[in-house]
Protein backbone atom coordinates (compact mmCIF):
# COMPACT_ATOMS: atom_id res chain seq x y z
CA UNK A 1 0.00 0.00 0.00
CA UNK A 2 1.29 3.19 -0.95
CA UNK A 3 0.17 6.21 1.93
CA UNK A 4 0.40 9.88 1.84
CA UNK A 5 0.99 10.96 5.93
CA UNK A 6 0.05 14.94 6.77
CA UNK A 7 2.14 15.47 9.43
CA UNK A 8 4.52 12.53 9.56
CA UNK A 9 7.62 15.23 10.76
CA UNK A 10 5.27 14.96 14.37
CA UNK A 11 5.11 13.12 17.12
CA UNK A 12 2.51 10.65 15.98
CA UNK A 13 2.68 10.97 12.36
CA UNK A 14 6.77 10.05 12.63
CA UNK A 15 5.79 6.73 14.51
CA UNK A 16 3.41 6.27 11.59
CA UNK A 17 5.88 6.49 9.19
CA UNK A 18 8.49 4.61 11.04
CA UNK A 19 6.26 2.01 11.95
CA UNK A 20 4.98 1.70 7.66
CA UNK A 21 7.97 1.69 5.93
CA UNK A 22 9.34 -0.81 8.27
CA UNK A 23 5.89 -3.00 7.59
CA UNK A 24 6.65 -2.86 3.84
CA UNK A 25 4.10 0.35 2.72
CA UNK A 26 5.41 3.30 0.53
CA UNK A 27 4.93 6.25 2.40
CA UNK A 28 4.80 10.21 1.39
CA UNK A 29 4.92 12.15 4.23
CA UNK A 30 4.05 15.36 3.80
CA UNK A 31 4.66 18.28 6.47
CA UNK A 32 5.02 21.52 6.72
CA UNK A 33 7.80 21.64 9.20
CA UNK A 34 6.13 24.10 11.84
CA UNK A 35 7.04 24.35 15.36
CA UNK A 36 6.90 21.03 16.60
CA UNK A 37 8.35 18.99 13.26
CA UNK A 38 11.39 17.58 12.65
CA UNK A 39 12.72 15.62 10.16
CA UNK A 40 15.16 13.85 12.88
CA UNK A 41 11.94 12.09 13.60
CA UNK A 42 12.10 10.33 10.43
CA UNK A 43 15.98 10.08 9.90
CA UNK A 44 16.05 6.08 10.62
CA UNK A 45 13.71 5.76 7.28
CA UNK A 46 15.00 8.93 5.47
CA UNK A 47 17.08 6.80 3.10
CA UNK A 48 14.49 3.70 2.38
CA UNK A 49 13.26 3.46 -1.52
CA UNK A 50 9.98 3.24 0.32
CA UNK A 51 10.05 7.23 1.74
CA UNK A 52 9.37 10.28 0.09
CA UNK A 53 9.20 13.84 1.87
CA UNK A 54 6.91 16.73 0.73
CA UNK A 55 7.35 20.28 2.83
CA UNK A 56 3.90 21.63 2.31
CA UNK A 57 0.76 23.37 3.85
CA UNK A 58 -2.09 21.46 4.07
CA UNK A 59 -4.17 24.64 3.86
CA UNK A 60 -2.47 24.88 -0.07
CA UNK A 61 -4.50 23.06 -2.21
CA UNK A 62 -2.53 23.50 -5.32
CA UNK A 63 0.50 21.71 -3.43
CA UNK A 64 -1.70 19.13 -2.32
CA UNK A 65 -3.19 18.45 -5.90
CA UNK A 66 -0.01 18.15 -7.46
CA UNK A 67 1.33 15.85 -4.38
CA UNK A 68 -1.70 13.67 -5.06
CA UNK A 69 -1.27 13.72 -8.71
CA UNK A 70 2.66 12.80 -8.70
CA UNK A 71 2.47 10.14 -5.87
CA UNK A 72 -0.96 8.43 -6.55
CA UNK A 73 -1.49 7.45 -3.07
CA UNK A 74 -4.01 4.48 -2.08
CA UNK A 75 -4.50 6.18 1.22
CA UNK A 76 -4.72 9.39 3.17
CA UNK A 77 -3.68 9.39 6.62
CA UNK A 78 -4.39 12.60 7.90
CA UNK A 79 -2.48 13.66 10.99
CA UNK A 80 -1.34 17.14 10.67
CA UNK A 81 -2.84 19.42 13.41
CA UNK A 82 -2.25 21.98 15.93
CA UNK A 83 -2.40 19.27 19.24
CA UNK A 84 -1.59 21.28 22.33
CA UNK A 85 -4.40 22.64 24.22
CA UNK A 86 -1.96 24.76 26.18
CA UNK A 87 -1.14 26.84 23.24
CA UNK A 88 -4.94 27.12 21.56
CA UNK A 89 -6.23 28.41 24.64
CA UNK A 90 -3.12 31.42 23.80
CA UNK A 91 -3.56 31.72 20.28
CA UNK A 92 -6.90 29.46 18.89
CA UNK A 93 -6.41 31.01 15.03
CA UNK A 94 -3.45 28.66 13.98
CA UNK A 95 -6.10 25.53 15.68
CA UNK A 96 -8.99 27.02 13.41
CA UNK A 97 -7.00 27.64 10.29
CA UNK A 98 -5.02 24.28 10.26
CA UNK A 99 -7.55 22.05 12.16
CA UNK A 100 -10.50 23.04 10.23
CA UNK A 101 -9.70 24.65 6.74
CA UNK A 102 -6.31 22.40 6.79
CA UNK A 103 -8.86 19.42 6.72
CA UNK A 104 -11.40 20.70 4.87
CA UNK A 105 -8.70 21.47 2.03
CA UNK A 106 -7.36 17.83 2.25
CA UNK A 107 -11.05 16.23 1.63
CA UNK A 108 -11.64 17.97 -1.21
CA UNK A 109 -8.60 17.53 -2.64
CA UNK A 110 -8.87 13.89 -1.52
CA UNK A 111 -12.53 13.79 -3.30
CA UNK A 112 -11.17 15.25 -6.38
CA UNK A 113 -8.49 12.41 -6.77
CA UNK A 114 -10.44 10.01 -5.73
CA UNK A 115 -12.94 10.84 -8.29
CA UNK A 116 -10.40 11.49 -11.42
CA UNK A 117 -9.14 7.50 -10.19
CA UNK A 118 -13.03 6.46 -11.09
CA UNK A 119 -14.05 6.32 -7.68
CA UNK A 120 -12.05 2.95 -6.02
CA UNK A 121 -13.90 1.22 -3.43
CA UNK A 122 -10.24 0.46 -1.73
CA UNK A 123 -9.34 3.89 -1.44
CA UNK A 124 -9.04 5.51 2.22
CA UNK A 125 -9.31 8.87 3.89
CA UNK A 126 -8.32 8.18 7.07
CA UNK A 127 -8.87 11.26 9.68
CA UNK A 128 -7.07 10.63 12.95
CA UNK A 129 -8.58 12.84 16.33
CA UNK A 130 -8.34 12.77 19.39
CA UNK A 131 -10.76 11.79 22.45
CA UNK A 132 -10.94 15.37 23.96
CA UNK A 133 -13.64 16.47 21.19
CA UNK A 134 -16.03 13.66 23.98
CA UNK A 135 -15.16 16.59 26.55
CA UNK A 136 -14.63 15.74 30.54
CA UNK A 137 -15.72 12.50 32.04
CA UNK A 138 -17.10 11.50 36.04
CA UNK A 139 -15.70 9.51 38.17
CA UNK A 140 -17.21 6.36 35.86
CA UNK A 141 -18.23 5.25 32.55
CA UNK A 142 -15.88 5.42 29.18
CA UNK A 143 -16.03 7.06 25.82
CA UNK A 144 -17.52 4.88 22.97
CA UNK A 145 -18.19 5.90 19.42
CA UNK A 146 -21.43 6.73 20.10
CA UNK A 147 -20.52 9.32 23.40
CA UNK A 148 -21.92 12.53 22.16
CA UNK A 149 -19.52 15.04 21.16
CA UNK A 150 -18.92 17.81 24.34
CA UNK A 151 -15.53 19.77 23.01
CA UNK A 152 -14.12 22.23 26.38
CA UNK A 153 -11.33 23.96 24.73
CA UNK A 154 -10.40 25.87 21.16
CA UNK A 155 -8.03 22.37 20.25
CA UNK A 156 -10.88 20.04 21.18
CA UNK A 157 -13.20 22.26 19.72
CA UNK A 158 -11.62 22.51 16.16
CA UNK A 159 -11.04 19.19 16.25
CA UNK A 160 -14.53 18.00 17.00
CA UNK A 161 -15.11 20.65 13.54
CA UNK A 162 -12.62 18.22 11.37
CA UNK A 163 -14.32 15.29 12.76
CA UNK A 164 -17.61 16.47 11.94
CA UNK A 165 -16.24 17.27 7.71
CA UNK A 166 -15.05 14.42 7.36
CA UNK A 167 -18.53 12.54 8.17
CA UNK A 168 -20.27 14.92 6.33
CA UNK A 169 -17.68 14.32 2.85
CA UNK A 170 -18.69 10.41 3.92
CA UNK A 171 -22.29 11.23 3.80
CA UNK A 172 -22.83 13.92 1.30
CA UNK A 173 -19.83 12.52 -1.47
CA UNK A 174 -19.57 8.99 -0.75
CA UNK A 175 -15.69 9.32 0.12
CA UNK A 176 -14.21 6.55 1.65
CA UNK A 177 -13.12 7.47 5.23
CA UNK A 178 -12.01 6.23 8.29
CA UNK A 179 -11.57 7.96 11.89
CA UNK A 180 -9.75 6.71 14.69
CA UNK A 181 -10.17 9.04 18.29
CA UNK A 182 -7.37 8.12 20.48
CA UNK A 183 -6.27 8.83 24.30
CA UNK A 184 -3.26 10.69 25.32
CA UNK A 185 0.04 9.43 23.65
CA UNK A 186 3.60 8.94 24.95
CA UNK A 187 6.82 7.47 23.90
CA UNK A 188 9.73 8.83 22.08
CA UNK A 189 10.15 11.69 19.74
CA UNK A 190 7.51 13.67 21.94
CA UNK A 191 7.63 17.11 21.40
CA UNK A 192 8.75 18.67 24.88
CA UNK A 193 5.97 21.11 25.62
CA UNK A 194 4.10 17.79 26.77
CA UNK A 195 3.22 16.66 30.37
CA UNK A 196 5.42 13.95 30.03
CA UNK A 197 8.90 15.02 28.02
CA UNK A 198 8.07 17.75 30.39
CA UNK A 199 8.19 16.06 33.28
CA UNK A 200 11.33 14.28 32.54
CA UNK A 201 13.21 17.54 31.54
CA UNK A 202 12.24 19.56 34.12
CA UNK A 203 13.29 16.84 36.54
CA UNK A 204 16.94 16.20 34.86
CA UNK A 205 17.54 20.32 35.00
CA UNK A 206 16.64 20.43 38.82
CA UNK A 207 13.99 22.38 38.21
CA UNK A 208 10.61 23.01 40.03
CA UNK A 209 8.08 20.02 37.90
CA UNK A 210 4.87 21.82 37.32
CA UNK A 211 1.72 19.70 38.10
CA UNK A 212 -2.22 21.79 37.33
CA UNK A 213 -4.07 22.24 40.71
CA UNK A 214 -4.21 19.30 42.75
CA UNK A 215 -2.94 16.62 40.04
CA UNK A 216 -6.37 14.73 40.03
CA UNK A 217 -7.06 15.36 36.53
CA UNK A 218 -7.37 11.58 35.13
CA UNK A 219 -5.76 10.65 31.64
CA UNK A 220 -5.87 6.96 29.57
CA UNK A 221 -2.18 6.93 28.39
CA UNK A 222 -0.95 5.15 24.92
CA UNK A 223 1.93 4.22 24.30
CA UNK A 224 2.60 5.81 20.74
CA UNK A 225 3.87 3.19 19.12
CA UNK A 226 0.90 0.56 19.55
CA UNK A 227 -1.26 3.65 18.49
CA UNK A 228 0.93 3.54 15.04
CA UNK A 229 0.31 0.02 14.68
CA UNK A 230 -3.53 0.63 15.64
CA UNK A 231 -3.62 3.16 13.16
CA UNK A 232 -2.00 1.43 10.61
CA UNK A 233 -4.40 -1.61 10.94
CA UNK A 234 -7.46 0.91 10.59
CA UNK A 235 -6.32 2.00 7.52
CA UNK A 236 -6.07 -1.20 5.85
CA UNK A 237 -9.11 -3.07 7.23
CA UNK A 238 -11.52 -0.48 8.39
CA UNK A 239 -14.59 -0.24 7.22
CA UNK A 240 -15.30 2.87 4.96
CA UNK A 241 -17.79 5.30 7.10
CA UNK A 242 -16.78 3.36 10.43
CA UNK A 243 -15.27 5.07 13.72
CA UNK A 244 -12.94 3.51 16.01
CA UNK A 245 -11.89 4.46 19.37
CA UNK A 246 -7.98 3.64 20.81
CA UNK A 247 -7.08 3.73 24.01
CA UNK A 248 -4.23 2.57 25.99
CA UNK A 249 -6.04 1.26 29.28
CA UNK A 250 -4.31 2.85 31.13
CA UNK A 251 -5.60 5.04 33.70
CA UNK A 252 -3.46 7.42 35.75
CA UNK A 253 -4.27 10.78 37.33
CA UNK A 254 -1.44 13.19 37.24
CA UNK A 255 0.04 13.06 40.07
CA UNK A 256 0.64 8.87 39.61
CA UNK A 257 1.96 9.65 36.21
CA UNK A 258 4.46 12.28 37.45
CA UNK A 259 5.43 10.03 40.98
CA UNK A 260 6.05 7.13 38.55
CA UNK A 261 8.43 8.77 36.39
CA UNK A 262 10.33 10.39 39.12
CA UNK A 263 10.75 6.68 40.44
CA UNK A 264 11.68 5.67 37.21
CA UNK A 265 14.64 8.42 37.39
CA UNK A 266 15.44 8.03 40.87
CA UNK A 267 16.51 4.51 39.33
CA UNK A 268 18.21 5.23 36.40
CA UNK A 269 19.48 8.70 37.26
CA UNK A 270 19.87 9.24 40.66
CA UNK A 271 20.31 12.68 42.61
CA UNK A 272 21.14 14.33 45.55
CA UNK A 273 17.55 13.85 46.67
CA UNK A 274 14.47 11.85 45.52
CA UNK A 275 13.22 14.20 42.34
CA UNK A 276 9.55 13.97 43.81
CA UNK A 277 10.75 16.67 45.49
CA UNK A 278 10.92 19.22 42.58
CA UNK A 279 7.36 18.76 42.19
CA UNK A 280 5.17 22.05 42.16
CA UNK A 281 1.40 22.30 42.09
CA UNK A 282 0.37 25.16 40.21
CA UNK A 283 -2.65 27.25 38.65
CA UNK A 284 -4.97 25.35 37.04
CA UNK A 285 -5.57 26.17 33.50
CA UNK A 286 -8.93 27.36 32.00
CA UNK A 287 -11.75 24.50 31.25
CA UNK A 288 -9.01 21.64 32.37
CA UNK A 289 -11.16 18.75 31.57
CA UNK A 290 -11.57 16.01 34.72
CA UNK A 291 -11.30 12.82 33.27
CA UNK A 292 -10.79 10.81 29.91
CA UNK A 293 -10.86 7.00 29.35
CA UNK A 294 -11.51 5.07 26.17
CA UNK A 295 -13.47 2.27 25.45
CA UNK A 296 -11.62 0.02 23.28
CA UNK A 297 -14.23 -2.23 22.33
CA UNK A 298 -14.87 -1.78 18.97
CA UNK A 299 -11.63 -2.53 17.96
CA UNK A 300 -10.49 -5.06 19.81
CA UNK A 301 -13.84 -6.95 18.46
CA UNK A 302 -13.74 -5.93 14.64
CA UNK A 303 -10.06 -5.59 13.77
CA UNK A 304 -8.20 -7.35 16.91
CA UNK A 305 -6.50 -5.12 18.37
CA UNK A 306 -5.37 -4.08 21.46
CA UNK A 307 -2.52 -2.22 23.78
CA UNK A 308 0.24 -4.81 24.09
CA UNK A 309 2.27 -2.08 26.57
CA UNK A 310 1.37 -1.14 29.68
CA UNK A 311 2.18 2.08 31.51
CA UNK A 312 4.76 0.97 33.87
CA UNK A 313 6.88 -0.72 30.80
CA UNK A 314 5.94 2.52 28.61
CA UNK A 315 7.46 5.07 30.76
CA UNK A 316 10.31 3.13 31.52
CA UNK A 317 10.94 3.34 27.27
CA UNK A 318 10.37 6.47 27.22
CA UNK A 319 12.61 7.53 29.99
CA UNK A 320 15.46 5.33 28.61
CA UNK A 321 15.13 7.24 25.48
CA UNK A 322 15.44 10.51 26.44
CA UNK A 323 18.23 9.62 28.45
CA UNK A 324 19.43 8.22 25.67
CA UNK A 325 18.87 11.16 23.13
CA UNK A 326 20.01 14.07 24.83
CA UNK A 327 21.01 16.01 21.52
CA UNK A 328 17.62 15.32 20.57
CA UNK A 329 15.67 17.33 22.77
CA UNK A 330 18.63 19.31 23.45
CA UNK A 331 18.17 21.12 19.86
CA UNK A 332 14.66 21.76 20.38
CA UNK A 333 14.71 23.81 23.37
CA UNK A 334 15.11 27.17 21.71
CA UNK A 335 11.53 26.66 20.26
CA UNK A 336 9.08 28.86 20.64
CA UNK A 337 7.29 28.13 23.65
CA UNK A 338 9.55 25.17 24.95
CA UNK A 339 9.96 25.30 28.65
CA UNK A 340 7.24 28.05 29.37
CA UNK A 341 4.18 27.95 30.87
CA UNK A 342 1.44 28.38 28.26
CA UNK A 343 -2.22 28.60 28.47
CA UNK A 344 -3.28 30.72 31.51
CA UNK A 345 -6.44 32.19 29.27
Amino acid sequence: MKLLVTGGAGFIGSAVVRHAVRAGHSVVNLDKLTYAGSLTNVAVVADSPLYAFEQADICDRRTVDRILAEHRPDAIMHLAAESHVDRSIDGPAAFIETNITGTYTMLEAARAYWTAAGKPATFRFHHISTDEVFGSLGATGKFTEDTPYDPRSPYSASKASSDHLVRAWHETYGLPVVLTNCSNNYGPYHFPEKLIPVVILKALAGAPIPIYGKGDNIRDWLFVEDHAEALLLVVEKGAAGRSYNIGGENEATNLELVEKICAILDAKRPGNEPYAEQIAFVADRPGHDRRYAIDPSRIRAELGWRPSVTLDEGLERTVDWFLDHEDWWRALQDRDGVGKRLGTG
